[in-house]
């Protein structure tokens, strides 16, 4: 009888599911596919470019493990500026444009397969079906089936880092369909978004890891299935990638022009300032460059006079990261709303970029800057509808006039200010003393900025004295990445300056950066503890976009909810890459949506 049941449910799923079956060779969240199935390559790639030569990366920070995917442990992903290189540890997705692995270049929202050769799906989006490609091998020649796929869905469901958890979780099931067929079957149909993700899910070889202990740090590199494969390791200072020269993939076209340098060197500098000492003696190739005053002032070495180096500015249309000082709303002083505004009241934005940034950023007055997901104006139509079934619980302010920050003239914090902070200070209990800010019960409200970069503590200084002349107890904490991460992973600060990387498409990662689910869940990435069911239901209203309009009018309700509750003090942020690099290399352009360092070449007379 059990049997009978199953079958009859296949039948029933298939009947439902033939009247309207897309099959494609990719998959695009609302809008058509910018390249059709007899693509041969990107626009912004040559397809010809040769092959050959040794390049010198350099890395910031260090590494404890190369496996990526698991709570435990650093490995050369999560250090800044790796992933721009488009070399990794990170094993092959099925299909590649809207993840870490190859982000899309100049399309939004799209992927297109890799191992997958190509995705169905109905017009509900309830399953997905990927059909991997035969000719698809891992680096010791086993092919990629729909098993490796499976085992990579449960392995990271159930032991790799939480954010998996975090998207795997709308699976229902997943049904092994034959060795090259695997359907992924959600809880709820009507997410779009989720399809691009399950897209992006690393496929990782059972074989190499069944008698391992995943979550055990290592520095013996797994079993990959890419362009490049790790050669030499030096714990915490160097890695080798060397081209994998019979590489299954070289003449797919998502891969045409691009991974063109046969060995690819990352070395690792804890150090910034001595790390770009190394690149002006040409000990590395590229340098993407994060402080401004050392962009203003430190780039007139000889080798950029003669041309050897190149220094550009490159404008982009990516959605910046989200920058800000994240406010612990865990600890009781932070609770109230009122704290948290009189805290962003008294960053000076505008001295910073004045005395310290050569007026190099911008104020980020959003949690997506520089794009079209940003609360603009007063909400109003759809985006109104979304935020007034919340008006008891929204600031009335929220409705009646844009959100602002308070601006100076950049010589430091003017009174009225200062009056403005004390007031809301007092309006969430707190009383000036002799001895500081205090509440009813006596208690002097104090906060440390818990800092992992040195370089920070110039900048933040200024903020930590206006905190300290209203009578608050602030101090600073730098400590190195270890105890930085163990800190973080546990909540165990009060504030702390982070980045949130977002997409091209806001979704999944939302969730697991305000959803209240995630509030305390170690190692989370919602480092404010948002417990909200305002910003749980606009996450929901997100998620569940059929349109790329609907999807923008979420965003805009999700960040102006997010603004008017000051979970955060926004920092700043460029529309623009900086990046100086020997003039060893050529390209075609760099697209708008990525780096693009993955398309670079050797110039012809730099290849031995």
């Amino acid at each position: 009888m059990r049997v009978f049941l199953f079958f009859l449910s296949v039948l029933l799923f298939s009947h439902q599911a033939i009247a309207s079956v897309v099959t494609s060779h990719g998959y695009a969240q609302f809008e058509t596919l910018k390249y059709g199935a007899d693509f041969t390559h990107f626009d912004w790639v040559n397809p010809k470019a040769p092959k050959g030569g040794t390049v010198r990366l350099m890395a910031f920070g260090t590494f404890d493990t190369l496996n990526p995917y698991t709570l435990k442990g650093t490995s050369p992903i999560s250090t800044a500026d790796f992933a721009s290189y488009g070399i990794s540890e990170l094993n092959e997705p099925l299909m590649v444009g809207s993840g870490n692995y190859d982000p899309s270049g100049d399309e939004a929202a799209s992927a297109y397969g890799l191992i997958a050769e190509s995705v169905q799906y109905n017009d509900s989006r309830s399953w997905v079906v990927f059909n991997l490609r035969k000719e698809a091998r891992f680096h010791d020649g086993t092919p990629i089936t729909a098993k490796d796929v499976a085992f990579s869905y449960r392995t990271l469901l159930t032991q790799g880092h939480p954010q998996y958890r975090t998207y795997l979780q709308e699976v229902a099931r997943v049904d092994i369909l034959n060795e090259h067929r695997i359907r992924f079957v959600f809880k709820r149909a009507g997410n779009p978004l989720l399809i691009l993700r399950i897209g992006d899910l690393p496929v990782l070889p059972e074989h190499y890891w069944r008698d391992k202990d995943f979550n055990k740090t290592t520095f013996t590199p797994p079993l990959g299935s890419g362009p490049y494969s790790i050669t030499e390791v030096k714990p915490g200072r160097s890695l080798v990638f060397e081209r994998v020269k019979d590489w299954w993939g070289k003449d797919l076209p998502v891969n045409r022009g691009k991974y063109n340098f046969d060995k690819v060197i990352v070395d690792f500098y804890r150090d910034k300032h001595v790390a770009f000492e190394a690149f002006k003696v040409g000990n590395f190739d590229f340098y993407i460059e994060h402080q401004a005053k050392n962009w203003a002032n430190n780039y007139r070495f000889p080798d950029i006079a003669k041309g050897r180096v190149i220094r550009a500015e490159i404008a982009h249309e990516i959605p910046t990261q989200t920058q800000a000082l994240f406010i612990n709303t865990r600890r009781a002083q932070f609770h109230d709303r009122a704290t948290r505004e009189a805290l962003t009241v008294l960053f000076d934005f505008e001295w910073a970029n004045k005395t310290l940034f050569n007026n190099a950023y911008q104020r980020a007055n959003s949690y997506y800057p520089n794009s079209d997901f940003s609360a603009r104006g007063k909400p109003k139509g759809a985006e109104w509808l979304l935020l007034s079934k919340w008006r008891e619980q929204l600031p009335l302010q929220l409705f009646l006039e844009p959100f602002s920050l308070e601006t100076t003239e950049g010589r430091g914090i003017p009174r009225e200010t200062l009056r403005k902070a004390l007031g809301l200070l007092a309006d969430a209990g707190w009383k000036t003393t002799l001895n500081g800010l205090k509440n009813k019960q006596g208690q002097t409200l104090s906060l440390e900025i818990l800092l992992v970069n040195p370089s920070l503590e110039r900048i933040l200084q200024a903020y930590v004295k206006s905190l300290n002349e209203i009578g608050i107890d602030a101090r600073m904490r730098t400590v190195d990445r270890a105890q930085y991460k163990q800190r973080l992973d546990n909540f165990d600060f009060d504030l702390t300056l982070l980045t949130l990387p977002q997409t091209l498409s806001p979704g999944l990662e939302q969730w697991q950066y305000f959803h209240s689910s995630q509030a305390m869940v170690k190692g989370s990435k919602n480092y404010a503890g948002i417990n909200s069911p305002v910003i749980d239901d606009l996450l929901e209203q997100l998620l569940k976009a059929k349109t790329y309009t609907q999807q923008r009018t979420a965003a805009r309700a999700l960040d102006r909810a997010l603004l008017w509750n000051y979970y955060s003090i926004p920092n700043w942020y460029i529309s623009h890459h900086r990046i100086a690099y020997q003039n060893r290399f050529e390209f075609v352009r760099v697209p708008p949506y990525t780096l693009g360092l993955r398309a670079w070449w050797l110039k012809p007379s730099e290849i031995p």
